[in-house]
């Protein structure tokens, strides 16, 4: 009998052509799905930091019975209170040192990350601060105007502060569930902590409105929370705002921006 032939090893070229289409088609399918399935994470994320946020809100208006200030500064201008940053600056060896710590909306209480969307990508623009991507609306709930009390000739702080005007409370809020209080912040600069209306509000003298836009971040929407608590993914986009900023909402990167509505009935508090 003749020896039986060799036993065949491998694939045959058209074999492993067949086997990498397959693969190919898999991924295809595939990686869309992981992508998007990360950015929706991503997104569910943010959301939960939102809304610890209008928590740590109605908390501070329970106590103080108004929401947060937005910003207001000491009458010798050593210390910065922003609703997520407290800032104390001193000096050594003549210069100017600051210290950054989670500000009045967590009254000292918090984990520091919750000031971070997991997706904004870039730093924090106002001061020296790891945590950013958030904004809070002080065209009207935390709209506040302080200044120093002077003494004196030539005219000197005593050390108090005189309000002109307060933040709202919750009571000034009239319909809570349209009235936004947190959100995605980012303008074509990047970071942004102080969301603005597209028009004039109780902050009448501000005239940057393009910098205080929500960054629509996660598969085109921007994360939400209002003042009764509940938040939510916000599709709609605006980029209507008055005449010193027309043309002026650009996107930060890839990132579109823009208001949330087409004037300020998402923001004011009627």
């Amino acid at each position: 009998m003749a020896p039986a032939g060799p036993c065949r090893k491998g694939w045959t070229l058209l074999e492993v052509l067949v086997v990498a289409a397959v693969l190919a088609l898999l991924l295809a399918i595939l990686v869309p799905s992981l992508v998007r399935a990360r950015e929706l994470s991503r997104g569910a994320q943010c959301l939960s930091n939102l809304r610890q946020m209008a928590i740590a809100a109605h908390g501070y208006a329970a106590a103080q019975r108004r929401f947060p200030p937005y910003l207001y500064g000491s009458p010798d201008g050593m210390v910065s209170c922003a609703w997520d940053l407290l800032v104390r600056h001193r000096w050594e060896g003549g210069r100017r040192v600051s210290t950054v710590q989670p500000g009045l909306l967590w009254q000292g209480k918090t984990i520091a990350q919750i000031n971070q969307c997991p997706k904004y990508e870039g730093g924090d623009n106002w001061v020296d601060y790891p945590f950013t991507g958030y904004n809070y609306n002080s065209s009207y709930v935390g709209y506040c105007l302080y200044r120093a009390e002077l003494t004196g000739w030539p005219p000197r702080p005593t050390g108090r502060l005189i309000a002109d005007a307060d933040p709202a409370r919750p009571d000034d809020v009239r319909r809570p569930a349209g009235c936004a209080l947190f959100g995605d912040g980012e303008y074509v600069a990047g970071a942004n902590k102080f969301m603005r209306s597209p028009f004039r509000g109780r902050d009448a003298s501000f005239s940057g409105r393009s910098a205080g836009t929500q960054g629509y971040r996660h598969l085109l929407r921007t994360n939400v929370t209002f003042a009764d608590g509940h938040g939510e993914p916000w599709s709609r986009r605006f980029d209507e705002t008055y005449e010193f900023d027309k043309g002026n909402i650009k996107p930060h990167g890839s990132v579109p921006t823009g208001f949330l509505s087409p004037d300020n009935s998402l923001y004011d508090l009627e």
